[in-house]
This record gives C-alpha cells, sequence and structure tokens, in this order.
C-alpha cells in the first residue's frame, strides 16, 4: 500500500463536496454535520432498485423508507415503515398493506399506495441484480403487475411461490421495497428504463435523508429531511467520504475533519486509547468474509482440490494478528445471530494433509491460480496470508490487485478464478444468504437470475431443492434443522473457502454520539447521530 503525504492528503480535501462548508485545514467539521472517513469504492448505483452492494445498502437505507422495516430504535423488531399495518391470507399467498397517511416524498408529493404498486414492479421490470429478491415470490415481467396492485390507499401483493409469510416479510424490508416516486422516476425515464439511468445518481424518496451528491471514489453527501416521518434526524448534512487508507482515516479523525471513521486496523486503533478526544467502539456484524473458486477453471472443479485449498489458510493466524478484534473465524455461509446459524470451524491450516489430497487430485506439484482482490486493508493482507501459506502446498497464487467494484464487476461475470469478497445479509432471514450461496436451477452463461453459486458455477440441483424446502418449512424447530445441514454440505462442498465474519471497530470523536450500525450495512442508520 502507497500512503499518501500530509500535504496531498489536505489537498485532498480542500474542495468540500456539500454546500454551506468550505473546508479549512485542521478545522473541525460544522456541528450540523458528520463525516465519515471510510472505503467506498464498491458503490456502482444508488438506485435501490439495482444497488447491491454493501456502501450502497447503507446509503438507500437513509435515503429511501421501504413498506417494512427494522428501525434503529429495535432492531430485532418488524414494523411498519410505509406501511402502517399488513395482513396476511390464511394460505399465506396473499399480502395486503395499508399506506401510512400523510406521508411526503422528499418532493414534497405524497407517498400513494401507487407509488409502492410502481416500486415493486418496477424492481421486476428493469431486472437488475438485485431483483431475485423479490422474483422468487414468483413475479414475473408478465405476471407483476396483475400480482401486485394499488387501490386506494392499500397495496394488494399475491405470491405464486411456496414460502413461509416470515420470510415473505423479512424481503419487505429489503432494499428492494425501496418506495420510489413514481412520478419523479418516469419524468427521467430513457428507452423505457424506469429511471434507472437517472436513479444511479440521484433520488427520488421519503426517507431521512435526501440524496445531494455522489461523486465516484469521492463522497457520497445527504442532506436531512425534516419531515421524516420519525422526526428530523439529528444532523443536517451527512458526507462519507471515500478514504480507502486507514492511516489517512485515522489523520482525518484525530484532526477532527472527520467525525468517525470506520476501517481502521488494528495497529491504527491501537495508539488512539491515549486520546480522550476519539472512543472506539465494537459491534457485531454480519458479514461473511470468503473466496469464491470458479468451477469453470479446471483445477477448482475437483472436489479434493477444493478440500486442500480450504486448508491452506491461516485462519486463526490471521485472527490473532493483524485482524486481532475485528474478525473472527466462521466458516459458514451464514453468520452468527441469524436464525439457523451455528457456529462452525472445521478447517484449520494443514499442509500436509492438504499436500496428500492435491496428490489425490493429481496435482502432486500443485498448479498456479488467479485471485482478484480489492486492493485495500483488510484485503491487502488476508491475500497476501493466502498467498504464503497455499505456496506452502504448491499452489502459485497470483494476486491481482483491484477496486473493489473491478474485483465485483469480474465475479458478476464469472470470469474470476478466485475472487476475494465479502457478503452482507439482504434482510432478517437465513434465506437471505442461502439463496445467494446455494441457489443455482441455471447454470447457462444468460440465466433469470445470477447468484453466487451461478457466479462459480456451481450447480447442484439437489441442493437447490433442500434450499427452497428450508424456505418453505413453518415448523421453527425443523427449518432451523435443515439449515444446520445445509451450512455443513455448503462449507464441505461447495466452491466457497468461507473465513471470517466481522466485528464492526467504529472509532468517533468523542463529542459525537448515536451512530449504532447493525449487523448489516442495511440496519446502519445516520439518522440518530448528535454532537454535543
Amino acid at each position: 500500500m502507497t500512503e499518501i503525504t500530509r500535504r496531498l492528503l489536505l489537498a485532498g480535501t480542500a474542495a468540500a463536496p456539500f454546500a454551506g462548508w468550505r473546508h479549512v485545514v485542521d478545522a473541525a467539521v460544522p456541528k450540523d454535520t458528520v463525516v465519515f472517513a471510510k472505503q467506498i469504492d464498491d458503490l456502482i448505483s444508488l438506485d435501490p432498485g439495482e444497488s447491491y452492494e454493501i456502501s450502497g445498502g447503507e446509503i438507500a437505507t437513509n435515503v429511501y423508507d421501504r413498506l417494512l422495516r427494522f428501525e434503529a430504535e429495535d432492531l430485532s423488531k418488524l414494523v411498519g415503515g410505509v406501511a402502517e399495518s399488513w395482513t396476511v391470507s390464511p394460505d399465506g399467498k396473499t399480502f395486503t398493506f395499508k399506506i401510512r397517511p400523510n406521508l411526503k416524498f422528499h418532493s414534497g408529493a405524497p407517498v400513494t399506495a401507487e407509488d409502492v404498486e410502481f416500486s415493486l414492479q418496477r424492481v421486476v421490470m428493469i431486472a437488475k441484480t438485485p431483483a431475485f429478491l423479490i422474483t422468487q415470490l414468483g413475479w414475473t415481467k408478465d405476471t407483476v403487475k396483475d400480482l401486485v396492485k394499488a387501490s386506494g390507499d392499500t397495496v394488494t401483493a399475491k405470491i405464486t411461490a411456496d414460502l413461509a409469510p416470515s420470510l415473505v416479510l423479512s424481503l419487505m424490508t429489503s432494499i428492494v421495497a425501496s418506495v420510489v416516486e413514481k412520478k419523479v422516476a418516469l419524468a427521467h425515464e430513457t428507452n423505457g428504463d424506469y429511471g434507472n439511468g437517472w436513479l444511479k445518481t440521484n433520488s427520488a424518496a421519503s426517507g431521512a435523508f435526501k440524496l445531494v451528491s455522489w461523486k465516484a471514489n469521492e463522497s457520497v453527501t445527504l442532506e436531512a429531511n425534516p419531515n421524516f416521518r420519525l422526526g428530523a434526524p439529528g444532523m443536517k448534512r451527512v458526507v462519507i467520504r471515500h478514504v480507502p487508507e486507514p492511516a489517512s482515516q485515522r489523520l482525518l479523525l484525530e484532526k477532527a475533519d472527520a467525525d468517525f471513521a470506520r476501517d481502521l486496523t488494528p495497529d491504527q486503533i491501537k495508539p488512539l486509547a491515549g486520546n480522550p478526544d476519539i472512543k472506539v467502539e465494537s459491534f457485531k456484524a454480519a458479514n461473511t468474509f470468503y473466496m469464491g473458486l470458479n468451477l469453470g477453471y479446471e483445477p477448482l472443479a475437483n472436489p479434493k482440490v477444493r478440500q486442500a485449498m480450504k486448508l491452506l489458510v491461516d485462519y486463526d493466524g490471521m485472527v490473532k494478528s493483524f485482524l486481532a478484534g475485528r474478525f473472527f473465524v466462521q466458516q459458514s455461509f451464514l453468520p452468527l445471530g441469524y436464525f439457523g446459524a451455528i457456529a462452525l470451524t472445521p478447517y484449520k491450516l494443514d499442509v500436509a494433509k492438504a499436500k496428500a489430497l492435491l496428490a489425490e487430485a493429481g496435482f502432486p506439484d500443485g498448479f498456479a491460480v488467479k485471485m482478484a482482490a480489492p486492493n485495500a486493508p483488510p484485503w491487502t493482507e488476508i491475500s497476501q496470508s493466502v498467498q504464503q501459506t497455499m505456496g506452502q502446498a504448491g499452489i502459485k497464487v497470483s494476486i491481482e490487485p483491484m477496486e473493489l467494484k473491478a474485483v465485483i464487476g469480474q465475479y458478476r461475470a464469472r470470469s474470476h478464478q478466485i475472487a476475494m469478497l465479502s457478503w452482507g445479509p439482504d434482510y432478517f432471514d437465513p434465506h437471505t444468504n442461502a439463496d445467494s450461496f446455494v441457489h443455482n436451477d441455471d447454470n447457462s452463461d444468460n440465466p433469470k437470475i445470477k447468484p453466487i453459486a451461478w457466479r462459480n458455477r456451481w450447480f447442484i440441483p439437489e441442493i437447490t431443492k433442500d434450499m427452497l424446502a428450508a424456505a418453505r418449512e413453518l415448523d421453527t424447530a425443523k427449518r432451523a434443522e435443515q439449515y444446520a445441514v445445509l451450512q455443513k454440505k455448503v462449507t464441505e462442498e461447495g466452491p466457497y473457502i468461507f473465513m471470517f465474519q466481522n466485528n464492526i471497530q467504529v472509532a468517533r470523536r468523542a463529542t459525537t454520539t448515536g451512530y449504532t450500525p447493525g449487523p448489516s450495512g442495511d440496519l446502519s442508520y445516520f439518522r440518530k447521530i448528535k454532537k454535543s
């Protein structure tokens, strides 16, 4: 990593990314503004019908209100968002949502049932990456306009799939249930894209904050919505600055040029212990850090090779050294804290056993493989550790460092050999991760949906059936057992090297309080932040 100089850092901050504040070197952030220093180069789009990255989810949850929510006040309780109340038919196929009265978009226009109808239909019609979250309900481009209908102040959504009602309601808290203002989106429509091109960098929302600007690889600026249904946010302005280097984040925090530093490494956090102006807090998160192995690359298609590779990662060594305090070993697609999750750590570094498996697989001298990895901490250190330990068994890993969004682009095109990434859940149900890591019912190059299993060319129809059965199961105890079995099977057989679950360590100015990140970026709220 190349560390930028203090002079260059200050030059880069000279142009403030929001109106009303011209940055003064070494001057504190204004009291009505909060600044986050964080890596946000995964941002691809801020359209809630398209955005499917961790940073995008965090911004969307603060800009758009959703049909249902898990609010900051109690993340364990499902409550109404745009919907005031809801009912489910006895057969679990029809969901009726009553829309809250007197809600307004940032434009001042009322939020109506017609906007909700449009928003849900729009996700299916533009068919971007997160569309599968609701197309699994049985909604297609041909049927969704008949199955999702507004009437007066209610929206009726009918599903054709067999899914537990609790799962369906959880889906209505996800990013695709964000309510978009129909009139504004259609006013910016181009070639039938439902406003997608414009909404990548603009908003048509009713949430706690309004999107002011997104400057790629620079900053995102939000402005408070004083008329938000839960009250005006504590801060008038939120700025998320793209600062990939932990050392630079720490410097901004110490100089009061940032209120929060979100990606500090242990060696950057340790010196802050004696600074009374800075507090460091730890929160359990739900991101899964893993490597995806593309079975289209011949050596990786061999199950024994994959088993060997899972034994060539120094999981414990990493969490006891450069990942200390920020990660713990969890070798499952489901993070602890979610219903059905089990603590799973069957693999440890064992070079001798890995060599024996490679020999059995026909690769006694190992093989060469490319690994796409984000070019920022902790990815850099993790990829270097993996390169070193795999090399002990003859697997010659060539690290290809690149921006996070470039890794994601390669991964989505399934043109990688190994991709090192993390995955954050979309909603509070085990199906959110199971449907991504397990589901693949069409391994062709252009299927309707492209989940993670598809990206890695893992096509096991029986496991997909098991996953779908767990999603339908109404008996809670039996459903938990099904997910336990599924996790063990996927960890053992799948094209994934699951490594870690993370803790979020947030360093903040002592005068800035009220930010408690949820277990996923989708549950990270800014509206309760205050300054003294």
